[in-house]
């Protein structure tokens, strides 16, 4: 129970990681800004990714 517990939890980190980066790579910032972005999802995969997706995003796209 402990192993599926863990792996769905990494399979949602994984699926967050690669919405927020997806979403990032097609907005249009600068250069700068999306490679802050990144670095920040990929050193705390979860945390970075729902910070991201809740105050990082662009509300006027």
């Amino acid at each position: 129970m402990y192993v599926f517990s863990y792996s769905l939890g990494g399979l949602i980190t994984l699926i967050l990681m690669v919405w927020a980066i997806m979403d990032l790579l097609g907005s249009r910032r600068s250069g700068s800004t999306t490679i802050i972005w990144i670095l920040v999802i990929l050193v705390l995969p979860l945390l970075g990714a729902i910070l991201y997706l809740l105050i990082g995003r662009n509300r006027s796209d």
